[in-house]
């Protein structure tokens, strides 16, 4: 594989990580913060119904959690096109 096709198939697969990561992430803020709050109000955690502490923290703890995934997922895409030095 010649370095050009080696780094737009690295670019092609790094940018479907990032779509993937932030769908994710609108998912779990949007969608459990706004959209589903009603049906996951039924739930407590803390003391605090649960749609409130997704649109409160719960987002936040996921894009953490999201950018330690990212991180393991580029270090293995790194490796998989040896740029990992």
């Amino acid at each position: 594989m010649t370095n050009k096709k080696k780094a737009k198939a690295y670019w092609k697969e790094n940018i479907r990580y990032v779509l993937i990561l932030l769908s994710i992430w609108f998912l779990v803020s949007f969608g459990a913060g706004i959209v589903f709050k009603d049906a996951l109000n039924t739930f407590k955690l803390g003391g605090f119904k649960l749609g409130f502490w997704f649109a409160q923290q719960g987002s936040m703890y996921v894009f953490v959690v999201l950018i330690f995934v990212y991180v393991r997922l580029m270090n293995k895409l790194d490796k998989k096109y040896g740029y990992d030095v």
